[in-house]
């Protein structure tokens, strides 16, 4: 059996553009502070406007903060409020100082994307408002 050339090729391209669609969005390139105080500074904006304020866009999940990370990269998930053990529609995470943020999760290409990008940079530039 002969091998196609083509086939070899698009395998590959097929797989990157799959890694490509799952990649991290960066919410803002760097902030000033590390990375814990710009996790907690995100943490209580995001648990005070999505949900203890009853956002209907945030209804149907809960907040999970990981804030206490032994691998330097603090981080929120958010998750099915039902069942909070399964995988995170969303995590937010940073690194580093100056902190630099990742923003990913499925809920990154719904309708509340834009927002939650928006938000998350207001917060980790220490903006209060929701």
């Amino acid at each position: 059996m002969r091998s196609r050339p083509a086939a070899k090729l698009l395998l590959p391209l097929l797989s990157v553009a799959a890694l490509a669609a799952c990649q991290a969005t960066p919410p803002a390139p760097k902030v000033d502070g590390g990375a814990l105080p710009t996790m907690e500074r995100v943490a209580l904006g995001a648990n005070g406007c999505w949900f203890k304020s009853g956002d209907p866009a945030f209804k149907a999940y809960r907040l999970a903060p990981e804030l206490n990370s032994f691998s330097g990269r603090p981080r929120i998930l958010v998750v099915h409020r039902n069942s909070p053990e399964s995988r995170p529609l969303l995590v937010v995470q940073a690194e580093g100082n100056p902190a630099k943020l990742d923003a990913f999760g499925p809920l990154m290409a719904e309708a509340a994307g834009a927002r939650i990008t928006a938000d998350v940079r207001r917060w980790a530039g220490g903006g209060k408002g929701c």
